[in-house]
């Protein structure tokens, strides 16, 4: 490994801890490196930097994953015929003991090497919504936020749809905002939300309703010496928002991920963008940044000419250079700048 290059144990811990299919591994280079060295120390290491790590331990990716995940491991090891690892077993039939749940946690690293943890439903679709689990679209905006932080540093930024609030953790913690402002209509999700708000270090202050600060603990509470952004998670239908409501917003950025992929939710959010601009006239308007997954041509036609109908001018965001995140499939996102 070249000098700074982090090794096979750790490259094993970023992947697993986000991923959640197996293909995403290295796998050729470790079988590799088994055998040209079959000292199981680098097997050991993997292990306790991904299923043993205390963070997988206290937030545990899925059942089935972490089982097929040790499985695999120790068919590498086995290819090796080196002497049978007790750890790696013991390890395994305490997983086969589990239960699956419809829960489970993912964790991303971030730049600073801080965790980002996220309770998620197992399933796709779970309660009626796709809110419950994060979708590559939230991950390339947050890729892009962190390249591009002055853009949220010290200013107040509401999301749209924030789910159950990757891109908006990632911000927060990297980009220093004044305020971010979560939003989303899903009861379940909005509830998910919060959980998740809290599990990375947020909490809701004493006496106020939706309102939510950072709470440093332990050794980062040493080290932080700046002023926390205000945090609020508000219930935000697009369907019969009002002025009224978003003028109390007063927004100067607007972030959106994976919100474009139907017809009627695009009519509804082109429809709370031209609420927003419309009291715009004595103060800047918000800049707004829309990321979405194009699955579907048509459907992002359809937002591009709503849009155009509106008076809504944008602009597609140059791809950023940075692939922080993990993904199984590299998905075709685009980014948007909206002028509202």
């Amino acid at each position: 490994v070249a000098m700074g290059e982090p090794g096979l144990g750790t490259r094993f811990q970023r992947r697993f801890l986000a991923a959640r299919q197996l293909r995403s591994f290295p796998w050729p280079e470790l079988e590799q490196n088994l055998r040209a060295s079959p000292d199981p120390s680098l097997l050991l290491e993997i292990l306790h930097k991904t299923i043993l790590h205390p963070l997988c331990v206290k937030y545990p990716p899925p059942t089935n994953y972490r089982r097929c995940f040790l499985t695999e491991l120790i068919k590498k090891h086995e290819c090796t015929a080196g002497e049978p690892l007790d750890e790696l077993y013991d390890a395994l039939a305490d997983i086969l003991n589990e239960e699956e749940s419809t829960r489970c946690y993912k964790t991303y690293l971030l730049p600073t090497g801080e965790p980002l943890t996220l309770s998620e439903s197992a399933a796709i679709i779970s309660g009626g919504t796709t809110g419950l689990v994060t979708w590559d679209a939230a991950l390339h905006l947050a890729e892009w936020a962190i390249e591009n932080s002055t853009v949220f540093r010290d200013r107040t930024v509401l999301e749209l749809g924030s789910g159950i609030g990757f891109t908006g953790i990632a911000i927060c913690k990297t980009c220093s905002p004044k305020a971010y402002i979560f939003s989303d209509c899903h009861p379940r999700v909005l509830q998910q939300l919060t959980e998740n708000i809290r599990l990375n270090g947020f909490v809701l202050e004493p006496g106020t309703t939706g309102g939510i600060r950072r709470e440093p603990q332990g050794q980062e509470a040493e080290a932080t010496d700046c002023q926390n952004p205000k945090l609020v998670v508000a219930e935000l239908d697009w369907g019969s928002v009002t002025e009224k409501q978003l003028l109390d917003l007063q927004p100067d950025v607007i972030t959106a991920a994976d919100v474009v992929y139907d017809p009627e939710i695009i009519l509804a959010l082109v429809g709370t963008l031209q609420k927003l601009s419309a009291f715009q006239a004595d103060r800047k308007p918000p800049e707004v940044y829309i990321a979405f997954t194009i699955r579907n041509p048509d459907t992002y036609r359809l937002f591009q000419a709503e849009l155009d109908k509106a008076g809504i001018r944008w602009q597609i965001i140059p791809a950023h250079s940075n692939d922080i995140f993990l993904y199984d499939v590299q998905p075709n996102v685009t980014i948007l700048q909206l002028f509202v």
